[in-house]
C-alpha cells in the first residue's frame, strides 16, 4: 500500500481520504484547522497555500488529491493559489496530482456535457475553474508533473449539506413530509453524482497511468429532475408525496441582495433553468467504477440525514 495526501477535508475531501485509509493506504489530510486523527489518517493543520509546507507534506506520497475549495465568493480570487501550490507540491515531489473539478469550466451548452467541449465559461467563477486546470494540463504535457481531473456535478449524498439542490434545502423536508423549494425549473433533467462514486473515482485515477493527462466526468445515473429526485425521496422516507416549488427569478434576485451564497448562483442559474446533462460513459468504458444503483444512494442519503440532521441543520 502507498501513502496519499488529501487537500480538504470538506464532504468529497473527507469521503476520499476514508476510502483510501479503508483500502489500507496511510493517508495525510491537510486543512487550515487540522482534525483529530482517524484510523489511518493523519491530520495535518497547515494552508495549502504555503507551498513549502505542502511540499513537505507530500514527499513519498503516490498522489495528493485536491479537494479542497475556498468560500463560493472567494473563488476567482483563492482558487489559482490552491492550484499553483499543489502543481509545485506535486512537481517537487514526483506524485500523481488528481484534481477534483466541476462543470462550471463549460459555460452554458446544448446537449449533453462531454469532456471534450471546450472551456468556454464566461463567469469568473467558471473561468478560475477552467484556468486551474489549463495550467496543470500544461505542466503534465511538458513532462513536469503527472496531472488528471475528474469532473463531477452537483454533490448528492451521505455528508453533503450545503447548496439548495439535493442537500440542506431538500431533505430535511422531505424528511418532514414538508414541501420544497428549489432553484431554476424543478421539471428540467439534471445530473446529480453521488458522493461515494466521487471519491471512489478519485483513488482509481490516481494509480491509472492511461488516465492521467486529461479530464474524466465521474460515472454519473442519467439525468433526473429536482421533482422525480424528491419523489424518490420522499417515497423512501415514507412521507408520502411531497410539493415541489421552484423560486422565481425575480424573487431570486431580490434574496440575493440579502444573501451572499444565492447573488454568486446567478453566474449558474442556467444550470437549473434548463436540462443540464452530464455524459460519463468515457469514464466508464475505460475504468472500473460505476455508479451506485439510485436506490442505494437514496437510502443512504436519508439514513445520514437521519442520523445526522440536529448537528447538520
Amino acid at each position: 500500500m502507498s501513502s496519499h495526501v488529501v487537500i480538504g477535508f470538506g464532504p468529497a475531501g473527507a469521503t476520499t481520504a476514508r476510502l483510501l485509509a479503508a483500502q489500507g493506504h496511510a493517508v495525510t489530510v491537510v486543512t487550515r484547522s487540522g482534525g483529530r486523527p482517524e484510523p489511518g489518517i493523519e491530520h495535518l493543520a497547515c494552508d495549502a497555500t504555503d507551498t513549502r509546507r505542502l511540499t513537505e507534506a507530500a514527499r513519498g506520497a503516490a498522489a495528493v488529491h485536491h479537494c479542497a475549495a475556498p468560500p463560493y465568493h472567494r473563488w476567482a480570487q483563492e482558487w489559482p493559489a490552491l492550484v499553483a501550490s499543489a502543481c509545485t507540491a506535486a512537481e517537487a515531489t514526483g506524485a500523481v496530482l488528481v484534481l477534483l473539478g466541476n462543470l462550471y469550466g463549460y459555460g452554458p451548452v446544448d446537449g449533453p456535457l462531454t469532456e471534450d467541449l471546450p472551456l468556454a465559461a464566461a463567469g469568473p467563477k467558471g473561468r478560475a475553474r477552467a484556468e486551474g486546470w489549463r495550467t496543470a494540463l500544461a505542466l503534465h504535457k511538458q513532462g513536469r508533473i503527472r496531472a488528471v481531473e475528474v469532473r463531477a456535478s452537483d454533490f448528492f449524498g451521505p455528508g453533503v449539506t450545503d447548496g439548495g439542490h439535493l442537500a440542506g434545502r431538500v431533505v430535511p423536508p422531505v424528511l418532514r413530509g414538508r414541501p420544497v423549494t428549489t432553484l431554476g425549473d424543478p421539471d428540467a433533467p439534471h445530473s446529480w453524482t453521488y458522493l461515494p462514486d466521487v471519491a471512489a473515482a478519485l483513488v482509481e485515477v490516481a494509480g491509472r497511468e492511461d488516465a492521467w493527462g486529461r479530464a474524466w466526468h465521474v460515472p454519473t445515473l442519467p439525468a433526473a429532475s429536482v421533482r422525480e429526485m424528491v419523489g424518490l425521496l420522499a417515497v423512501q422516507a415514507g412521507t408520502g408525496p411531497v410539493a415541489v416549488r421552484g423560486i422565481p427569478a425575480p424573487v431570486l434576485s431580490a434574496a440575493g441582495l440579502f444573501s451572499p451564497l444565492l447573488r454568486e448562483l446567478k453566474e449558474v442559474r442556467y444550470q437549473f433553468d434548463r436540462p443540464f446533462v452530464v455524459d460519463s460513459s468515457a469514464y466508464e468504458a475505460a475504468f472500473q467504477v460505476r455508479p451506485a444503483p439510485v436506490d442505494v444512494q437514496v437510502k443512504a442519503t436519508l439514513d445520514w440525514w437521519r442520523e445526522h440532521a440536529p448537528a447538520a441543520e
